[in-house]
């Protein structure tokens, strides 16, 4: 793998203007605030937390389909460096080739009017990356036989598939471009488990083979421990903590991380295990804490916390967190 970056966002903030006559001119939704993340080419890296805590407003950020308010998302492949807040037209357009997203639900994403053979055409038709049909339809079976897809299955509409054999369309239609980056939005969340597994394995076999790079959008700690190897924490648009994967499982230094941790269920039925519960919910973007955003479920939470936003402080060899507290409490 190599240990130059080929995504970093440099404090990127993303901004929705809240509108209506009881709300200020100025009002507005902050989905993420002054985020800092460096993914490595060729790194599965995933971006873990509740709903609402801001991942796929950061993920649609680093593909440039959400706007960026603040900051920046730099992108470098050896071959073009952008920087995606000042992408012309042309820029943006072949970004578009280098810069994918596989969809959360499979059944959404296609259309049910398009066979698949004309759904992972499409972006070749439309970036005009192939010069005849011939070509085109040579690549559709090159992609297709990479997510297991026949040509039996080319010629069918995507009624005709189950949820996983959707996902792997998704997957296809996302490689046809050839990208060096793909963001994958809880890309298994509306799988079986058995047919979790199954696709995680065909992503982590692509990527290994291809070379890519992975953005692994997940609410699922167990599944983001299977396939990547570096993994940040997000809560209320602030990543909170970012290390290894093997190192933030072992030894999680912010209390929402291990909050998290602590309740993956555990294979030994006899191992009730110490969930900690956090109590209400995850506060509105549109009027968050003062201090620590997550001061109102932390059950360590100080007055500094409460007046005091953290930021991230280093833990260890790529180790981050963003707590005040987190050398007392992981003594």
């Amino acid at each position: 793998m190599s240990t130059k970056p080929l995504m970093a966002a440099k404090g990127l903030s993303v901004h929705y203007a809240l509108r209506g006559k009881l709300i200020g001119p100025k009002a507005y939704v902050g989905a993420v605030e002054n985020v800092d993340i460096e993914i490595k080419a060729g790194s599965f890296f995933g971006l873990v937390g509740e709903s609402g805590s801001g991942k796929t407003t950061l993920g649609r950020a680093m593909l440039r389909a959400a706007p960026i308010s603040r900051g920046d998302v730099l992108f470098d492949d050896g071959e073009v460096s952008y920087s995606l807040k000042k992408l012309g037209k042309k820029e943006l357009k072949d970004y578009r080739k280098r810069a994918q997203l596989i969809f959360q639900d499979p059944y959404a994403a296609l259309s049910p009017r398009m066979t698949v053979r004309d759904i992972i055409a499409e972006p070749l038709e439309v970036m005009g990356l192939t010069k005849n049909r011939a070509e085109t339809d040579a690549r559709v079976r090159e992609i297709a036989a990479k997510c297991r897809l026949n040509v039996e299955h080319l010629r069918r509409f995507p009624h005709a598939f189950s949820g996983g054999q959707r996902q792997r369309i998704s997957i296809a239609r996302a490689l046809v471009s050839g990208p060096k980056f793909i963001v994958a939005d809880e890309s298994v969340a509306a799988l079986d488990v058995s047919i979790q597994a199954d696709v995680l394995n065909l992503l982590k076999a692509i990527q290994q083979e291809m070379g890519l790079t992975f953005l692994f959008i997940s609410h699922d700690l167990s599944v983001v421990a299977h396939v990547c190897d570096h993994v940040a924490v997000m809560y209320l648009g602030r990543i909170v903590e970012t290390a290894p994967t093997r190192t933030l499982f072992s030894g999680p230094r912010h209390p929402y991380t291990k909050a998290l941790l602590s309740a993956i269920p555990s294979l030994d039925p006899d191992d009730r295990g110490k969930a900690q519960k956090l109590e209400g919910e995850i506060p509105s973007p549109t009027n968050p804490p003062p201090g620590c955003k997550f001061q109102t479920r932390c059950p360590a939470a100080i007055d500094r916390c409460r007046v005091e936003e953290p930021v991230l402080e280093t833990a260890g060899v790529e180790h981050k967190v963003a707590c005040h507290r987190w050398q007392e409490l992981s003594d």
